[in-house]
């Protein structure tokens, strides 16, 4: 008779309180773009109204830079801490890290919501930037301890759709703040808004809880317990070695690929006001959330597909492709926002159901917390860079003042770069797989997984 961790529910149920662990913690990630004119507004003035424009917004008084900075050290923690987070997972298991980032997040969304109560002192921007660096080195980790089990416990059967499904889920809490944070901050005020995500990131605590106990539980009854620790001792710093070209390739696809969402994302709300007429904050807010609200729909579709077709380098490919026009229509056209953000999400939906899975295919499953700690790292790298850019192009000192829509061009430009490097990374890493044998482009269940 079959034993529990051995049917496909048991698995799934694994899968559901992974999903779960990152549920909050993307809830608050982009909760500064949703509220992206309180973090910028005036730290007192009368609001008055003009028709039906608002002229003053009360807020925290962050300049452009130190806005993008928010986004930016939460890039650099994780792009310095992941290298060494994904070590430790491979060295000390999945419930160790799972512990450990999880109470990071709490810890650091604590704190970052914390600072909002300092606004006007010289103590706002260093709790905020304290909270956004913890909450960076949980988060990112995090991440990968979640790839690490869902790969675990899919490898071989469904696991695009696995990815898809844990990235769906992350998402819908990203698609929630766009939707409901802004209606919260209304009636509730920044403050409390702040601190209802810190709530969220604690249901990813318990959740890691959970996720632990069915790990640990499902080991055993598969008599993998000891086996796993044996690799664990095995794992050593110089196995980077062992990470091959094909790796690298995709690890700069990934980078390319989220340079042009991220960084975008978290200025897209105030861009869509200043470009188009007659949008309010949360009208932009949910043409922005669009990006998310398509992938959420999406992502387990595409991860289905993908585990039964395979051609995930090919796709990768495509995904940049078929990005190209999104930024240029932005940059200089009218087309309404909400056509181009839906697009992002199609595009994003395929990539992250293509490339991130893939990672597993071309690494050792004893190295595989390294292999991801190091793709997030080099991620992160680049997106933190491209924030500490994109601010400098916009380079706006007062958030009352409409950026003019030359410096958003130029923006999109940027973007627009980084997906023609993508562009090349992601053919190079074809022609490169081609030659080894095809293995990117193999169905899951078709290709041979035994460890490289």
């Amino acid at each position: 008779m079959a034993k529990p961790a051995e049917r496909a529910y048991y698995r799934f149920l694994v899968l559901f309180f992974n999903c779960m662990l990152t549920f909050g913690s993307y809830f608050c990630f982009d909760i500064p773009s949703v509220l992206q004119q309180q973090f910028h507004g005036n730290l007192t003035c009368v609001n008055s109204t003009l028709g039906n424009e608002t002229v003053c917004v009360e807020g925290l008084g962050m300049t452009a830079q130190e806005y993008n900075l928010l986004y930016a050290v939460y890039a650099w923690t994780n792009a310095v801490v992941v290298i060494m987070a994904g070590f430790l997972i491979d060295k000390l298991g999945n419930r160790f890290g799972v512990f450990l980032f999880s109470f990071l997040c709490v810890l650091g969304s604590s704190i970052f919501a914390l600072g909002s109560h300092f606004k006007g002192s010289p103590y706002l921007l260093p709790l905020m930037l304290m909270g956004r660096l913890l909450f960076g080195s949980g988060n990112g980790s995090l991440t990968i301890v979640q790839n690490r089990i869902t790969v675990f416990w899919f490898r071989g059967k469904e696991l695009a759709l696995a990815f898809g499904l844990t990235l769906a889920f992350s998402r819908l809490g990203s698609i929630l703040n766009f939707f409901l944070t802004h209606r919260f901050e209304a009636q509730y005020g920044m403050q409390w808004t702040l601190w209802g995500g810190t709530l969220l990131c604690v249901l990813g605590f318990l959740s890691a809880i959970m996720v632990s106990v069915l790990d640990k539980v499902g080991m055993k009854q598969l008599g993998l317990e000891g086996t796993i620790q044996e690799e664990s001792r095995k794992v050593r710093v110089q196995d980077v070695r062992l990470l091959c070209l094909r790796y690298w390739l995709l690890v700069f696809t990934i980078m390319f690929f989220y340079n042009g969402i991220f960084p975008f994302i978290a200025d897209a709300s105030k861009f869509i006001q200043d470009k188009y007429e007659g949008y309010t904050q949360k009208q932009a807010a949910y043409t922005v959330g669009a990006v998310y609200d398509s992938s959420l729909v999406l992502l387990a579709a595409v991860g289905i597909l993908i585990d039964y077709v395979g051609l995930r380098g090919v796709f990768a490919v495509l995904c940049a492709v078929c990005t190209l026009p999104v930024f240029g229509l932005l940059a200089f056209t009218f087309v309404p926002p909400l056509v181009s953000t839906i697009w992002l999400g199609i595009t994003y939906s395929f990539a992250a159901a293509s490339m991130w899975p893939s990672i597993p295919l071309v690494v050792p499953r004893s190295t595989l917390g390294t292999a991801m700690g190091l793709a997030t790292s080099v991620q992160m790298m680049g997106v933190g860079l491209c924030n500490l850019i994109v601010g400098e192009i916009l380079g706006v000192e007062n958030s009352d003042v409409k950026i003019p829509l030359w410096r958003w061009q130029r923006m999109m430009i940027f973007m627009l770069a980084n997906t023609v490097g993508c562009i090349i990374t992601s053919t190079v890493l074809n022609i490169i797989d081609w030659r080894k044998g095809g293995t990117l482009n193999k169905m899951t269940k078709r290709s041979d997984l035994q460890d490289l």
